[in-house]
């Protein structure tokens, strides 16, 4: 019963902006991890940043600097708010969550929860 829908995507120049959403529905617990992967045409899947409920946040360095992950603290929706957006950038945007506390004590582990995508265009 656990829905992931990411919202924000578009067409943008290079050096513009924007600002995608992401809303999970459909459990109650506590504990949870959620994170942001992007997949390019012809490329392998890679994440581009993370948080859980903690409050603790990760980027990769392919994006910091640029992008920044933040939450709601009321509704619980993600965000990815990306800036300074270059043509590398391209791609389907994911939103992936994972609910338990497992997710907060152990190095590895899985996302199991993945929205629909969203498409994330930046022409030169």
């Amino acid at each position: 019963q656990v829905r992931v829908v990411e919202n924000g995507g578009g067409s943008v120049q290079t050096g513009g902006s924007l600002r995608l959403s992401c809303a999970a529905s459909g459990y109650t617990g506590s504990s949870y991890c959620m994170a942001w992967f992007r997949q390019a045409p012809g490329k392998e899947r890679e994440e581009v940043a993370s948080m859980n409920s903690e409050g603790k946040k990760k980027v990769e360095d392919s994006v910091k600097g640029r992008f920044t992950i933040s939450q709601d603290n009321v509704d619980r929706t993600l965000y990815l708010e990306m800036n300074n957006l270059k043509t590398e950038d391209t791609g389907m945007y994911y939103c992936a969550a994972a609910i338990g506390w497992f997710c907060l004590t152990e190095d590895s582990f899985e996302y199991n929860f993945w929205g629909q995508g969203t498409q994330v265009t930046v022409s030169s």
